[in-house]
Parts: structure tokens; C-alpha cells; sequence
């Protein structure tokens, strides 16, 4: 996968965005790791849940792949929920499938 595979043309401007971001982030790892979660999920996440994402994005790519790695511990104010499907949808991907 080189790049974004959903359409934006059924999200509101605020998710467009998001989605954009998502898949330009600076380094190719973040894209990969953010904008494939945004594809899958930008349209069910809540205003609430779409905040804490967009909050998320404002934090240098660096330091939310060494949260995600495990590498270093997730601040409190970034250990959110969406932080935590982010986390478990990039698991679960990776898992074995029978």
C-alpha cells in the first residue's frame, strides 16, 4: 500500500483534513501507520474522538511512533482512546491470519 485508498468525497471538511494529514506527514512510516488507520476508521470516529485524533497529529512523528513502539511511554494527555485503537489496529494487522 503506497498511499491513501478511501475516497473523501463522503466526509465533512473536518475529516477531509484529517485524512489529508493523515497521509502527509513527513515520514513515510507515519503516513503509513496514520493514514492507513484513517482510511478504516475516519468516518466512525466521533467529534470527541476526531479531536483527540487531530491532537494527536500535532505531536512530532518521532515521539507517537516510539508511543505506538512502545519505546517510550504515551504522555496521559495522548493515551486516549483513539491512541489506543490506532495502537491495536496496526496489531492486529500484523497478526497471522489462519
Amino acid at each position: 500500500m503506497t498511499g491513501m485508498q478511501r475516497s473523501s468525497s463522503d466526509l465533512d471538511v473536518r475529516r477531509r483534513k484529517a485524512l489529508f494529514r493523515s497521509w502527509h506527514r513527513g515520514i513515510r512510516e507515519m503516513d503509513l501507520v496514520l493514514g492507513r488507520f484513517a482510511d478504516a476508521e475516519i468516518d466512525r470516529l466521533t467529534d470527541a474522538e476526531l479531536h483527540d485524533y487531530e491532537q494527536l497529529m500535532e505531536a512530532p512523528d518521532r515521539d507517537i511512533f516510539q508511543w505506538l513502539t512502545g519505546e517510550t511511554a504515551t504522555p496521559a494527555n495522548f493515551d486516549t482512546g483513539v491512541f489506543r485503537r490506532i495502537r491495536d489496529f496496526h496489531v492486529a494487522e500484523e497478526e497471522p491470519r489462519p
